[in-house]
């Protein structure tokens, strides 16, 4: 039987279906809703191993279909590929009850919802997350746009799906780089919110590079289920939602700094939450032995641990391009301790200094 967890946003709930090929579940999942025509936004990658078996899912439940590829990665999540996903909507001639259905990782993801967010001022929008990245994070919670050269996802909106369908089965094909780079993100929820969770993750870090199938539908439900709170109590990120950004706005340079997609977002994470816990025990917050355990943990499971030396300036003046600035101020998501992430505009330049390579 597929998990399943509720994101609770009143009139805008909608449900999170986790399990092994649960695919194949689409036209139970889909029955009775007024959708006229589906346009499945994918790229060539995921289209070759699970297009057919999407498809074959939605004709049984009797929608038309129209497929959208777009190009593999984050170096093509850009305006001109939201514009080229409007164009084939409108060649298509799809209407206000047609729905976008997104079939990929974060960047199909993030597109797709962002043209269903547009499109005609917004139709439906279904969320069929392929890597491990974007069943626990991208898919949930409804943030959608594209980057600018300027800063990652700087153009966007907040635009949830009506349902999400995580089939745990897709990770068998995942690159093993990839499945590690979505690790890291897993382990975040652990530190702001977790401290058990990130006791088990180390427990369990082998079996889940391994894949064992238990072991990952635990980890993507209990990822799921902070999300889809820290959701529903913030949906647009005025508070709590922001300490979702552990380690981001260090990883976000990083990946502006070398040019998006040379390292993937996971491993830019990393690097970056290793930056917030040297930070965090600069402050005094947490214990020296606490920021080594973290850093072990993410070796472990084969990240990154230290960003790429552009130096203090240039780190500076990437993350001064972060969302999380407001009135030139800069907010970092820190850790008061394990478990228990805080946001703070209060870290002394210097020590900010300090932890940049």
């Amino acid at each position: 039987m597929p998990r399943i967890v509720n994101v609770a946003l009143g009139e805008r709930s909608y449900p999170i279906h986790i399990g092994e090929h649960v695919i194949e579940t689409l036209p139970a999942l889909l029955h009775g809703r007024a959708i006229s025509r589906i346009a499945v936004v994918t790229n060539p990658t995921v289209a070759e191993l699970y297009l057919a078996r999407t498809e074959h899912s939605l004709a049984q439940a009797g929608f038309p279909i129209v497929t959208i590829t777009i190009p593999d990665g984050e170096a093509h999540k850009t305006v001109a590929t939201w514009t080229h996903v409007h164009d084939r909507l409108l060649a298509a001639r799809l209407d206000r009850k047609s729905a976008v259905l997104a079939l990929g990782g974060g960047v199909v993801g993030d597109i797709a919802g962002f043209a269903a967010a547009t499109y005609q001022r917004g139709i439906s929008f279904i969320q069929v997350p392929t890597t491990l990245l974007a069943q626990v994070d991208s898919s949930v919670g409804g943030k959608t746009g594209v980057n600018h050269p300027l800063g990652k996802n700087m153009i966007g909106a907040f635009y949830q799906p009506e349902l999400v369908v995580i089939d745990t089965s897709t990770l068998a094909t995942l690159p093993l780089r990839e499945l590690r780079a979505g690790l890291a993100e897993v382990i975040k929820y652990g530190l702001i919110r977790d401290r058990d969770f990130f006791a088990w993750l180390e427990a369990n870090a082998q079996a889940l590079l391994a894949r064992d199938p238990a072991a990952m539908a635990h980890a993507i439900e209990v990822s799921c289920r902070h999300k889809a709170e820290v959701v529903a109590n913030d949906e647009t990120e005025q508070g709590e939602r922001a300490l979702l950004n552990l380690g981001h706005t260090f990883g976000h340079a990083i990946e502006a700094g070398l040019g998006f997609g040379t390292w993937l977002h996971g491993e830019a994470v990393a690097a970056g939450t290793v930056m917030a816990a040297r930070l965090s025990a600069r402050l005094g917050w947490l214990p020296e032995p606490e920021v080594d355990r973290i850093a072990s943990l993410l070796s472990a499971v084969g990240l990154p641990i230290e960003g790429p030396a552009f130096g203090a300036d240039r780190y500076l003046e990437l993350m001064a391009h972060d969302k999380k600035v407001i009135a030139g101020n800069m907010r970092l998501i820190l850790l008061r301790a394990m478990g228990e992430g805080v946001v703070t505009s209060d870290a002394p330049v210097g020590d900010v200094r300090a932890v940049l390579p």
